[in-house]
């Protein structure tokens, strides 16, 4: 079901159940969740403020829809979730490897809580140097067709899309409960019993 599609330029996307409805009617754009501001956006403008000067400008991680090139081997599922293919315009598309900016998430998260005070040295030290390291070892959606950094050992590949996803662009899979996964047509069948 969640095979690599990456040369048809489709990707996977994995957003709140509670938010399909807006998806299937106006689409995806990188700020349209209440989770974005709240968990995302300042982590996104430390890494920005790492890239490397081989990074184009428009690669903007805090402008970025967030999606994978394939999710066979993926096992850990938010609950309460859907797993949508996205058709993507791979020139407006961005690779980098997720294992390393998330390395630095908690430390960046926890900086300002009292008993973790300590994690803020570690982002200035450590978290600075993985974020030009994510940025060293990223490419573009097109460059990375010939030369699959996806595939290179301990890369978690994570595709920017940096264009709105119409719906008609977007067709959702599967449903994740806290119990299974669930193709669409088999929660249909389950529905329609």
């Amino acid at each position: 079901m969640f095979k690599e599609r990456l040369y048809e330029n489709i990707v996977y996307h994995i957003a709140p159940i509670h938010d399909l409805d807006k998806i299937l009617t106006k689409g995806i754009v990188f700020d349209d969740k209440i989770t974005y501001e709240v968990k995302y956006k300042k982590f996104h403008e430390f890494i920005d403020n790492c890239k490397t000067d081989d990074v184009p400008e428009w690669v903007i991680r805090k402008k970025a829809i967030f999606a994978s090139l394939e999710l066979s081997n993926h096992s850990g599922w938010h609950s309460h979730s859907v797993i949508l293919a996205l058709k993507v315009d791979p020139k407006k598309c961005w690779i980098a490897n997720e294992n390393i900016a998330n390395e630095c998430y908690e430390p960046f998260i926890l900086k300002n809580v009292k008993d973790f005070s300590k994690s803020e040295n570690y982002i200035i030290e450590t978290c600075k140097r993985k974020a030009k390291s994510y940025w060293s070892t990223s490419c573009s959606y097109e460059q990375n067709l010939s030369e699959r950094h996806d595939m290179k050992c301990g890369y978690d590949c994570e595709v920017m899309v940096f264009h709105e996803i119409k719906p008609e662009n977007i067709i959702p899979l599967a449903i994740v409960s806290d119990h299974k996964i669930m193709s669409i047509d088999q929660w249909k069948e389950l529905l329609y019993v």
